[in-house]
């Protein structure tokens, strides 16, 4: 099996974790958060960060927030609140990529509502004052493209009037510049699917594809002035580096300081509690939390 394939089964493979607790954040079915409490105390008196985790899976059905549990309980293991987002992804007949704009919809009530969920199911040991945004891979594009919600025009129903009150942002692995994901072909065309677009044919124009590219993609919502660190693996092929470089030369273009750390591996071992870049991981979204390392 090769490396990248081994990688995915490697994490794919694991036992999903139960959470302690599970709330609502809206009425569908597909607008709930899992919250992962803190294992153990942390060195600091204060209570946990609130790590706000969304999973990837190129906003496809099959993949739901099942399969990052196991690394939602590793940070919780290492000192962290974790609220593991689910979020409304395409349809499985046929399979599609993502919602327009119901996907988005969840992704800012999420941002928006789960941490005075926390605050009202008065969860031991969480500071949700302290929020920190993660995400892998399709998760990775939606947390950069909620710490931009301020920059989008005034009109559009996410736009916030200031940026959300967050420590940063920890995208893994992500789709953070869909231009340059859709010329690569990223994930089969599900940049494409996530806008509307059908295998090459628009839903409706191609000035409404346009429009939708300016709402959607982080790379073009910049600068945020939000601390944010991209962990990206070297020989990721199914979310290639050219895409994380892409959005860290539109950021210094700018004048946005992105942090890029670069790991071994590729696309999968960010997410995988048994690989040394999960603990990497770990301790950039402590680092941003002001909670230090996480250890």
């Amino acid at each position: 099996m090769g490396g990248a394939a081994a990688e995915e089964t490697s994490v794919l493979g694991l036992t999903p974790v139960a959470p302690d607790r599970t709330a609502a954040y809206g009425e569908h079915p597909d607008q709930v958060a899992d919250f992962y409490l803190p294992s153990r105390p942390r060195r600091a008196a204060r209570p946990a960060p609130l790590v706000l985790l969304f999973h990837g899976g190129a906003w496809r059905a099959p993949y739901d927030r099942r399969h990052v549990s196991p690394f939602a309980a590793f940070l919780a293991g290492r000192g962290l609140a974790v609220a593991s987002v689910e979020y409304r992804r395409g349809g499985a007949e046929p399979a599609r990529a993502g919602r327009w704009p119901e996907t988005f919809d969840d992704i800012a009530a999420a941002v928006d509502t789960v941490p005075g969920l926390a605050r009202e199911l008065g969860l031991p040991g969480v500071d949700p004052d302290r929020v920190v945004l993660t995400g892998h891979s399709a998760g990775g594009h939606a947390v950069l493209w909620a710490a931009a919600r301020h920059r989008l025009p005034s009109g559009t129903p996410w736009h916030l009037p200031s940026p959300s009150p967050l420590r940063g942002v920890v995208a893994l692995a992500p789709i953070a510049d869909l231009a340059t994901a859709r010329a690569l072909d990223v994930c089969s065309g599900a940049v494409g699917e996530l806008l509307g677009e059908v295998r090459g044919e628009v839903r409706g124009d191609g000035d409404e594809l346009t429009a939708r590219f300016a709402l959607a993609d982080p790379a073009a919502l910049l600068p945020t002035a939000i601390p944010t660190t991209i962990v990206q693996g070297g020989t990721d092929i199914d979310v290639p580096p050219a895409v994380a470089d892409a959005f860290t030369a539109a950021a210094t273009r700018v004048g946005q300081d992105v942090r890029l750390v670069r790991t071994e591996g590729g696309h999968f071992p960010p997410i995988d509690p048994t690989t040394p870049v999960a603990h990497t991981v770990a301790d950039e979204i402590a680092h941003v939390a002001g909670a230090g390392p996480a250890r």
